[in-house]
C-alpha cells in the first residue's frame, strides 16, 4: 500500500510539473507579442489620448483637463467640412473598389482555371512597388503634360492640355482606389473561393436569371468578404496624408493632412492628437458595423 501511495504521489507531482511546464511555455510564448503589442499600440493610443485632454496656450501645452480641442473640432467649420469631405472621399473610394473587386474575384476564381495564382499574383504584384512610386506615376499620369493630356490632344480631342485632371477630388479618388484596390480584391477571393458552386448550379437548374441568383445567392454570401476588403480601404483612405498633398489641391486637404500639420508645423499636439482620436473613433465604428455582420469570422 505504501509503494502505490508513493507511485500516486509521484505521478501526480510529475503531471503538475508538466502541466506547470506547459504553463510556462505558454506564458513565455505569449509573453513577446504582448509586451510588443503593449508598447507599440497600447502606449501610443494612451499617450493620444493624454494629450488630446491638454490643450496649447501662447505655444506652451497645458498639462491640464479641457475638452477644448474636442469642442474645437465640432464646432469650427472648417475643420468639421475637412471630417465630412474625408469620411465621403473614403466610403467612395470603398464602394468604387468593391464594384471592381467583385466581377474581377468572381473571373479570377470562377473562369481563371490553371492562370488562378498567375492572376492573383497579378492582384498583388503592386503591393511590391513603393507607395509613392504609384501615387507619384498617377500624377505624371493625370498631369498637366502627362500621358492623358497627351493623348487627348494628339487626338484632336482637347485643344491644349488641361488642368482638370489633376490637383482636384477627382484625382485624390482615382488615386486612391488603385492603391487601395488589391486590400479589396484579396478578401473578395477568398470569398469567392468559399461560396459553394452546388448552390449556384441549383439556382441555374431551377431556371433563376443570373441576376436573380447574384443577388440572392452570391452575394449575401460573398458580403464577409467585401466587408473585410471594405474596412480595409476605409481605414486607409481616412488615415492618409499623402496622396492630397501630392494628387490634391488646396481645398481637398483630408483629416490626415490636418493631423500632420498639427503634429508639424503648427505645433499643436493636443489637437493633433484630438484629430487622431477622432479618426481612430471613425475607423472603429466602422469596424464594429462589420464585426456585427461577421465578416472579420469568415472572410
Amino acid at each position: 500500500m505504501e509503494k502505490v501511495a508513493v507511485d500516486t504521489a509521484i505521478s501526480t507531482n510529475s503531471t503538475a510539473r508538466h502541466r506547470l511546464s506547459l504553463r510556462l511555455g505558454l506564458y513565455g510564448t505569449l509573453l513577446p507579442p504582448l509586451v510588443g503589442m503593449t508598447l507599440l499600440y497600447f502606449v501610443p493610443i494612451a499617450l493620444l489620448s493624454i494629450y488630446s485632454i491638454w490643450h496649447l496656450e501662447s505655444f506652451e501645452i497645458v498639462q491640464s483637463f479641457s475638452l477644448e480641442n474636442f469642442q474645437t473640432i465640432a464646432t469650427n467649420p472648417a475643420y468639421r467640412k475637412v471630417l465630412v469631405r474625408t469620411v465621403a472621399i473614403a466610403l467612395g473610394v470603398t464602394v468604387i473598389d468593391a464594384a471592381i473587386a467583385l466581377p474581377l474575384g468572381y473571373f479570377i476564381t470562377r473562369h481563371g482555371g490553371r492562370y488562378r495564382q498567375l492572376l492573383t499574383l497579378l492582384v498583388i504584384l503592386p503591393l511590391w512597388s513603393s507607395y509613392l512610386v504609384r501615387v507619384f506615376a498617377w500624377k505624371i499620369i493625370l498631369g498637366y503634360n502627362g500621358v492623358i493630356n497627351t493623348l487627348l490632344v494628339s487626338l484632336g480631342i482637347l485643344a491644349a492640355p488641361s488642368q482638370a485632371f489633376l490637383y482636384n477630388s477627382f484625382a485624390v479618388t482615382l488615386t486612391f482606389v488603385h492603391v487601395w484596390l488589391p486590400f479589396m480584391i484579396l478578401p473578395v477571393i477568398t470569398a469567392f473561393e468559399r461560396l459553394p458552386a452546388s448552390l449556384l448550379e441549383a439556382s441555374a437548374d431551377l431556371n433563376a436569371p443570373p441576376w436573380y441568383t447574384f443577388r440572392r445567392i452570391t452575394l449575401p454570401l460573398v458580403m464577409p468578404g467585401v466587408l473585410a476588403g471594405g474596412i480595409n480601404v476605409f481605414a486607409l483612405t481616412m488615415g492618409d496624408f499623402i496622396t492630397p498633398s501630392l494628387v490634391g489641391g488646396p481645398s481637398d486637404i483630408m483629416l490626415g493632412n490636418v493631423i500632420a500639420s498639427q503634429f508639424g508645423v503648427s505645433y499643436n499636439w493636443p489637437l493633433g492628437a484630438a484629430f487622431a482620436l477622432v479618426v481612430m473613433a471613425i475607423v472603429f465604428s466602422g469596424l464594429a458595423i462589420v464585426l456585427r455582420q461577421g465578416a472579420l469570422e469568415n472572410p
